[in-house]
């Protein structure tokens, strides 16, 4: 929006044409999103406590979680405010990978929305029903997944590539379509179940969405692509702002969400924020990057599905209790441990998943 305001202003006065340069909207795009959360923070904490919008925690879990019950929840909404309000100043709406992002945050967290506002305001503890919960995020993933497989304007927008090989690609046809909706949908899903302590989600949220905006700028940039040996999609580098818009939200809700968190962001933030980390990955073209990147997410989801299957075939559990982190949990390490632990794995498997860059 400003960036239309600066193009306008730029006839008269061309010291506005700095705003053309992607770096400085995304600097600027994270200032816009961490000043927003911080200054918001403390009156939607006040305002949700005040609602009495606080968190139900299960009996069967950990003890030490007891305590964290009435803590105000749905937070996600003031990242997702911090987020779209950066995005919509700084970013060119005129690019049609902007608005997909966008569109898709929107969704996952309208789903979230109404899962948290059942669970926490209505008292209903099934929230939203799990068929349509799915139902909704598919419509969402799968609708993007159209979008951007008819819209493509290059080759390169629907291949996939693999990590460490110059020239291997490999043309999906059809089939992006459903590698794009697992990518979106299982991303979603797997952010929503880190979702568990304090901070644990949000923080490799911020770290992944930021070299996912190292990939995005990489990729737009026609000579960077070219030297890195990567797939060059035109428009994509747009994505910085979005990416440093998320950094910026999800470190101003770290502020309030560090333990011991003064509010948690619910599913209408992982839902959303997992969402949009899966869209951006298929727009670079960079799933496989992804999946090593969002290691954290990853074996959380794992955790659940082995816990889950052994449990069904076996009647025995695999972990002392699912997701992950609550497995570590109940064999003694304090939760602040868990957290930075799994922040200083994912630290790892970000700088492994840029590295993959030049190890080609």
């Amino acid at each position: 929006m400003l960036l239309w305001l600066a193009e306008f202003l730029e006839q008269y006065i061309n010291g506005f044409s700095v705003f053309q340069y992607l770096t400085l909207r995304a600097i600027l795009g994270v200032l816009t999103a961490l000043s927003i959360s911080l200054m918001l923070g403390p009156w939607m904490i006040r305002r949700l406590n005040q609602l009495q919008i606080g968190q139900a925690v299960r009996d069967d879990g950990p003890q030490s979680h007891l305590s964290k019950s009435g803590t105000p929840t749905m937070g996600g909404t003031l990242i997702l405010a911090a987020i779209f309000i950066s995005a919509l100043l700084w970013s060119d709406l005129s690019n049609r990978y902007v608005w997909v992002v966008l569109i898709v945050t929107a969704i996952f967290g309208a789903v979230g929305w109404v899962d948290d506002y059942r669970k926490v305001v209505e008292r209903n503890s099934r929230g939203l029903p799990a068929k349509w919960k799915y139902f909704w995020q598919s419509i969402g993933g799968i609708g993007a997944a159209f979008f951007l497989y008819y819209t493509a304007e290059v080759p390169a927008e629907t291949q996939l590539f693999v990590p460490f090989f110059k020239n291997v690609a490999w043309d999906l046809g059809p089939f992006y379509i459903v590698l794009t909706y697992f990518v979106v949908v299982g991303s979603s899903n797997a952010v929503n179940l880190t979702d568990g302590l304090d901070g644990l989600a949000i923080m490799p949220s911020v770290m992944v969405g930021s070299a996912l905006g190292i990939l995005a700028y990489a990729v737009g940039h026609a000579e960077f692509a070219n030297y890195l040996h990567i797939a060059n999609i035109p428009g994509a580098g747009e994505l910085v702002v979005f990416c440093a818009g998320l950094a910026g939200a999800g470190l101003g809700f770290l502020w309030f969400n560090t333990y011991p968190a003064q509010v948690f962001m619910g599913d209408v933030g992982a839902l959303a924020l997992g969402a949009a980390l899966g869209i951006m990955a298929v727009i670079v073209r960079h799933e496989i990057v992804f999946f090593i990147m969002g290691g954290v997410f990853v074996m959380e989801t794992v955790s659940v599905i082995l816990q889950v299957g052994s449990y069904k075939l076996t009647k025995r559990r695999i972990f002392r209790m699912a997701p992950l982190h609550h497995h570590f949990e109940l064999k003694g390490w304090p939760e602040p441990r868990v957290i930075v632990r799994f922040w200083i794995i994912t630290v790892m498997l970000v700088l492994f998943g840029l590295a993959t860059l030049k190890l080609r």
